[in-house]
């Protein structure tokens, strides 16, 4: 697809955040608690695969390898790919997938904040810790900016039948536009593909 690969090349080069302005909403208290419990504070992410440990191994070395020019420390980065993946797992998510937003995102930048002020490497908007959160909790912080990404991200996913197209462009605050969606499901099939389990 080229119209897709130029679109990932050019956010590539990019280097401000590209969050756009998600929209707080009115939520209902049922929706609240739900988002609630799935911030709540679990343990250290470990990755789990019902397909056998040698998958997962497989996975945390070919995901490392396409990760280390962007995160050249390897503890951390193996510390943000188990992070990236049982958040993604517990919410529902590809972890390819959201690997893909990353990147289009925030660039895999943890303290990357956009013009809209959202945060993180999943650029999470502020209001979101009010909304569902705790005032303690720091979305610059690995755990906890993925943990309300991946969840904010189900919402949305959840709202919208599972429509892919306008989860995103929610997430993005760009619904209707497919110029976001269009750049995540690039990056989702292309550097981030994987032919292998992840789960």
């Amino acid at each position: 697809m080229r119209v897709g690969a130029l679109a990932l090349a050019l956010l590539c080069a990019a280097s401000p955040a590209l969050a756009g302005n998600q929209v707080e909403e009115k939520l209902a208290e049922s929706v609240r608690a739900q988002l609630r419990g799935a911030i709540a504070d679990r343990g250290v992410p470990v990755i789990l695969f019902e397909s056998g440990p040698e998958n997962a191994h497989k996975w945390l070395y070919e995901m490392s390898k396409r990760l280390q020019r962007r995160m050249p420390d390897r503890k951390a980065r193996t510390e943000f790919l188990k992070t990236v993946h049982y958040e993604a797992r517990r919410n529902g998510l590809d972890p390819q997938m959201v690997l893909g937003l990353i990147q289009v995102e925030s660039g895999f930048r943890k303290y990357a904040v956009s013009s809209a002020g959202a945060r993180g490497y999943m650029q999470v908007m502020p209001f979101w810790v009010r909304l569902i959160g705790e005032p303690h909790h720091n979305l610059f912080a690995l755990r906890t900016n993925l943990r309300y990404g991946c969840a904010i991200l189900r919402h949305y996913l959840t709202a919208e039948n599972g429509d892919y197209f306008r989860a995103l462009g929610r997430y993005n605050g760009s619904l209707g536009q497919p110029e976001y969606p269009g750049a995540v499901n690039a990056a989702w099939q292309g550097p981030w593909k994987y032919e292998g389990a992840t789960s």
